[in-house]
């Protein structure tokens, strides 16, 4: 029996757009574009007679602008996702930030392109597998109690079974995508103003918009957040967060870590991208890193994460349950790579008793 397709109805006050974005998804025979509207009253309207199971929204729009469609979608439709659509502004950026925090599922910048062709082949390779990856349900799992390794995926090779940290951890690193900032936000929280190691983020955003998550997670976690800046040296209790467009890398500089930002070569499609951050941090914090990924869209962060691991690094992934979409940390699970798999709401706490409890843990399993 074949699969009902997606049915996605896209708000935007721009015909282009519309017209765009309508071409773009239509690509694939798994999504339906099954209605269109210029502005909120009117997406509301059709909702009230259609189904649709994701909305693309418009931030910016006159008569009822994207914040508040969103909120009455979320009211009169809980089960629709819906993912804003932002031009690269400060105001644009800050709305969808706010979105996000309030519940939108994810968030795309419009292309900034003249090019059709351009706007097309960017389009559908963000937006459709995004909106596929929105309603694929996950397949709940029973929670796995502290201390159990996670469990490979039939045909994967686990390289590691410890659920023990051999030393202290000196470095964080996470790796975060679709679902993200939510996600960053709950386990920032959950780790408390007063955790000292340096941290270090990439979340899959546009620039603009990762200097905006970080001040909205500064202010939500009480916890020290910027974005980061070539050359800085790294300091305790500051979570740094990769800039759009660049790659975050650390360097080992006599008794210094020194932050590196560049426009290297992208990978999986993405800049920043989790995997230099990943293999840099591999390289100069050893088994004294601790790596998390959360919900995410693909499987960047894979390669790195397998330095991580040959480095004798600990690695916590998100479970498929908690996940908005289970694309990044289910790649690391199904490799084996993870050392232990994680609802969210756990994650921080875990992060730290490993932190605290880790010469105590080590003893007991070398026993």
């Amino acid at each position: 029996m074949n699969k009902q397709p997606v049915r996605v109805l896209i708000v935007d006050d721009s015909a282009v757009i519309r017209g765009l974005l309508t071409r773009a998804l239509s690509q694939d025979s798994e999504i339906e574009v099954v209605g269109t509207a210029m502005h909120g009253e009117s997406a509301l309207s059709w909702l009230r007679n259609n189904s649709a199971d994701v909305v693309v929204l418009d931030v910016e729009m006159p008569v009822m602008d994207g914040l508040e469609t969103m909120r009455q979608i979320q009211q009169h439709h809980p089960r629709i996702r819906v993912i804003m659509a932002s031009s690269l502004t400060v105001a644009g950026a800050k709305t969808t930030m706010l979105a996000l925090s309030l519940g939108a599922a994810a968030c795309i910048a419009k292309p900034n392109t003249s090019s059709t062709a351009a706007a097309m082949e960017v389009l559908s390779r963000e937006l459709i597998p995004l909106v596929k990856g929105l309603v694929r349900r996950p397949t709940l799992a029973a929670p796995r109690g502290e201390g159990k390794p996670a469990a490979p995926q039939p045909g994967t090779n686990p390289l590691s079974k410890r659920v023990y940290m051999l030393q202290p951890p000196s470095l964080l690193v996470i790796g975060a995508s679709t679902g993200g900032p939510n996600a960053l936000s709950r386990v920032l929280c959950d780790l408390g103003p007063e955790f000292d190691i340096p941290t270090l983020v990439v979340q899959h955003m546009p620039p603009m918009f990762t200097a905006i998550m970080a001040n909205h997670l500064q202010n939500d976690t009480g916890r020290t957040v910027k974005e980061a800046q070539h050359g800085e040296r790294l300091q305790p209790g500051v979570t740094y967060v990769a800039p759009g467009d660049f790659h975050l890398e650390i360097k080992a500089l006599l008794q210094d870590r020194i932050l590196e930002l560049h426009q290297g070569p992208v990978e999986h499609y993405c800049r920043p991208s989790v995997n230099p951050l990943f293999r840099s941090a591999a390289r100069v914090a050893g088994s004294r890193l601790l790596a998390v990924m959360l919900t995410g869209m693909g499987s960047d962060g894979l390669e790195g994460t397998q330095e991580i691991v040959q480095a004798g690094g600990y690695v916590l992934a998100q479970d498929e349950a908690s996940s908005v979409v289970w694309g990044m940390p289910g790649a690391i699970v199904n490799g084996g790579l993870a050392n232990e798999v994680l609802p969210l709401q756990e994650i921080g706490s875990r992060i730290l008793r490993l932190c605290h409890r880790v010469t105590t843990s080590a003893k007991a399993n070398r026993q």
